[in-house]
């Protein structure tokens, strides 16, 4: 069997909210199905990445990884465009470096470039 990922979904409160959050990131809106439905093109890459609304939302439940190989000048952009990081790139012992920071629903959100540590550390079996 051959797996490839398709999609992540994840649950947000208030969907239109999250469309202009993600937009701003970078994503690609493709379907818009208010108030209980959107989905994203990533800018790499065949995923897709989709919202669906729930009373529940997200609160930090989900963690999302978007890898860039700009990771540094991204977060330059995305900053001068009003998003707020909990940190700015830093190296992580697990050789990625990583930008931190919330959507509206309080999903943490990951942005990050690892090169060849990606699925290759020195440590992989």
């Amino acid at each position: 069997m051959k797996l490839d990922l398709n999609q992540i979904t994840i649950s947000v409160e208030d969907v239109e909210k999250s469309i202009l959050f993600y937009e701003l990131l970078g994503l690609k809106l493709i379907v818009k199905s208010l108030p209980k439905y959107a989905r994203f093109e990533c800018t790499d890459g065949d995923a897709t990445f989709s919202l669906h609304q729930s009373a529940e939302g997200g609160t930090d439940k989900t963690w999302l990884y978007f890898e860039t190989d700009t990771l540094d000048e991204d977060v330059k952009v995305l900053t001068s465009k009003g998003i707020h990081f909990e940190h700015e790139p830093v190296d992580q012992s697990w050789l990625w470096r990583e930008a931190r920071l919330k959507d509206p629903d309080g999903n943490q959100i990951i942005l990050y470039r690892a090169d060849e540590n990606r699925k290759n550390p020195p440590w992989r079996i």
